[in-house]
């Protein structure tokens, strides 16, 4: 990536005197770093632009230059382009917007060996190389901004500069024609300057490539941020099985981040105090924290603040409550929050040795300093060298104990607030901005990202054709346990294939091709013998016509819990295996967490813990705990069949009854890239059919053109 961030030398093809104008500002960045680099201002209307001499073309200009920038009209860069090209030119930073025949364009590129950023990119920076190609002025320092949308790319530079983080490489990567986003991350882990990254993104193509380069990151201690939009996935509403139906484009997002070590925010001023905390503070060990606060209404709403972000704020043990006692002895409240009730305005000290209690009890792992330390030396100056002793005596604390003390301020900018920051203690005028800033750093501090096993694609792996026959097949051989069976294939009699069997009434009798089939009365239940089973067969076959039933036998054993399992390719990420509540109300609750596939059996256990309905797996109301085991091993069956093959797209088993003897799976959905993708007369997104103890079926990118000398209609 040297030749967008240190190009030998960089050509302006667009250059312009108007302040209004792109051109302007590519050129003023540009002659920044003249001193490092050659630079080139292309226009062939003026002699001179900014006191530097122009040329009337590429073809005037003395050498080939390593970087040209283009910004004129959209219409007229394909014949500059191709114009380039000829002359060697190998590297393009493309402003321009609406660029005719865009991809076919960056196809030309491509093949001829060039690299293209853009089009409808807002430009590239690099403090250290003094490589200003965007509009406006960006403050070096330590963040990375990698962004499909350029403008919300500048205001993250703009929060940045405010904090006092200020940017170290920003890239508007518009249209990732070619450059993508992963290639740029990765050219970040060696990049000094760079010390945490900001990545906005609009789409997650390639999205395997973008979680090994954030995996790279996090491996050299340069945390990612990760911001995008979009809460739902349109491609989940054609899914045939609940899972796809069930888990949107974030969830999916979100899986990719854990894999990978990063954190999704939400907005670009929850990054940049993110961003400050990291570059400032310890990561927690946990979710236990204390709070220290000069109001009750403020400790109190500090405390609901916290567990609304899944914090605890536990009572104090005995001990460090009798210790911080000694501190307080007037003070009406020594639980958690504390209270100091005026204790702060008669002895400032009290707050660093409070602090210094807290941080030494190993049961918290992170302090809360809650309401107006920060104000005292700006509202009454007597005060604040005071206040700054003060200031210095919690920076000592803190570094001695390497735990987090966060303070809440009603000051957003004293002498106080700054010593604060100097001295490793992050602090916000919001304790909602505070509770959110912990509870990240927690979740950033247990997801260190994990590297999944890449396994060999084999295929084909199902039989051919379609049908629950075949998908019972499949997760069978994938070591899935599922209930005895008999197959009644089409031409052949039920009391010839029950003939020789040996199944154990009660029956299931189901027709084999609904992917859904309680909808149709494609299942029948709790057939007591053969002559129950021979008039339900002989009831389905008039009603739905000759085709394949599966005869079951039916899973009668109590205290069961009903789990969906299943897995999918998505096209951004790979491989995904889904955990859930299963059954009738699979769709009712909601409740489901997905992983990057494969996984293991430590892997699985925590994503069965993570679901509400965990409870009645551990034993609900006196009954006993489910085989938590063999369900893992099921899930861990599902990950390893997704990932390994090339032809399944998705797999769902609805339900896994799951029991303290062990667990089975009763209905299955395996879809591949080879099946017919007609309509089977459901609804493809309709609940799970299986009931209690049965076996049933379960970017803006600023997007607007250059006008003359590269002018951008809007930005």
């Amino acid at each position: 990536m040297d030749q967008f961030f240190d190009p030998g030398s960089v050509a302006v093809l667009g250059a312009s005197n108007d302040p209004a104008k792109w051109g302007f500002w590519l050129s003023a960045g540009a002659l920044k770093g003249t001193h490092r680099r050659q630079v080139y201002l292309i226009n062939s209307r003026v002699a001179s632009i900014q006191g530097e001499p122009t040329f009337g073309s590429l073809a005037e200009l003395p050498e080939t230059p390593e970087l040209l920038v283009i910004s004129i009209p959209g219409r007229g860069v394909p014949a500059v382009v191709d114009e380039a090209l000829a002359a060697g030119v190998r590297a393009f930073l493309i402003i321009s917007a609406r660029v005719p025949d865009a991809a076919d364009m960056a196809q030309r590129i491509i093949s001829a060996g060039a690299r293209l950023v853009g089009p409808s990119s807002l430009g590239v920076v690099d403090a250290s190389n003094d490589l200003l190609l965007a509009w406006g002025n960006f403050t070096p320092g330590s963040l990375a901004v990698v962004t499909q949308s350029g403008q919300l790319g500048t205001e993250i530079a703009t929060l940045s500069a405010r904090s006092g983080l200020g940017i170290s490489r920003f890239a508007s990567i518009g249209g990732q024609s070619d450059v993508r986003a992963a290639e740029i991350l990765t050219s970040l882990v060696d990049d000094e300057a760079t010390t945490q990254v900001v990545l906005y993104l609009e789409s997650f193509t390639g999205g395997s490539a973008l979680v090994a380069a954030m995996q790279a990151l996090r491996a050299a201690g340069k945390p990612t941020m990760i911001l995008t939009t979009g809460q739902s996935d349109a491609g989940a509403r054609l899914a045939k099985s609940h899972t796809g139906s069930l888990t949107s484009a974030m969830d999916t997002v979100d899986a990719a981040c854990r894999a990978a070590g990063a954190i999704r925010l939400s907005t670009p001023g929850e990054a940049v105090e993110f961003a400050g905390y990291l570059a400032t503070s310890w990561l927690p060990a946990g979710k236990k924290i204390a709070i220290i606060s000069d109001s009750g209404g403020q400790g109190a709403i500090a405390a609901d603040r916290a567990e609304s972000h899944g914090l605890r704020v536990n009572v104090l043990n005995t001990a460090t409550r009798a210790r911080v006692e000694g501190h307080l002895p007037l003070a009406g409240h020594i639980d958690n929050p504390i209270d100091l009730d005026g204790a702060g305005e008669a002895d400032l000290s009290v707050h660093a040795c409070l602090v210094d209690e807290l941080l030494a009890d190993e049961s918290i792992d992170s302090v809360i300093l809650s309401g107006y330390f920060g104000c005292y030396g700006e509202d009454i100056p007597a005060l604040l060298d005071a206040e700054l002793a003060e200031v210095g005596a919690l920076g000592e604390t803190v570094r001695k104990h390497r735990k987090p003390l966060i303070v809440h301020s009603m000051s957003a900018d004293s002498p106080a607030v700054a010593a604060l920051w100097e001295n490793s203690i992050p602090v916000y005028t919001s304790i909602e901005s505070v509770m959110r800033v912990v509870a990240g750093a927690g979740f950033y501090a247990s997801h260190a990202g994990r590297i999944t096993e890449a396994l060999e694609r084999s295929g084909p792996v199902t039989p051919w054709g379609t049908g629950y026959a075949a998908a019972r097949d499949t997760i069978s051989a994938a070591g899935v346990p599922v209930p005895r069976a008999q197959t009644v294939k089409r031409g052949t009699e039920l009391v010839e294939v029950m003939a020789g069997s040996d199944l154990t009434p009660p029956f299931v009798l189901k027709a084999g091709w609904p992917a859904h089939k309680t909808e149709l009365g494609a299942i029948a239940l709790g057939l007591r013998d053969a002559t129950a089973l021979k008039d339900a067969y002989t009831e389905m076959v008039a009603r739905l016509g000759e085709g394949e039933y599966i005869v079951e036998e039916m899973d009668t054993r109590g205290e069961a819990v009903e789990i969906l399992v299943g897995g999918r390719q998505d096209e951004n990420f790979g491989p995904i295996v889904m955990v859930g509540a299963g059954g009738t109300e699979t769709e009712l609750y909601g409740d489901t967490w997905l992983e990057l596939a494969p996984v293991t059996h430590a892997e699985a256990l925590d994503m069965v813990s993570r679901l509400t309905c965990y409870r009645l797996l551990t034993g609900w109301r006196g009954r006993r705990a489910a085989d938590l085991d063999e369900l893992a091993e099921i899930i861990v069956s599902v990950s390893r069949l997704i990932a390994g093959s090339n032809e399944i797209q998705e797999v769902e088993i609805n339900p896994v009854r799951v029991t303290p003897d062990g667990a089975l799976a009763v209905d299955a959905l395996v879809v591949t890239n080879r099946d017919d993708e007609s309509d089977d007369g459901t609804d493809d997104n309709s609940s799970s059919d299986s009931g209690s103890n049965t076996n049933g079926d379960g970017s803006d990118n600023g997007k607007s053109d250059n006008d003359g000398n590269g002018e951008r209609e809007s930005r």
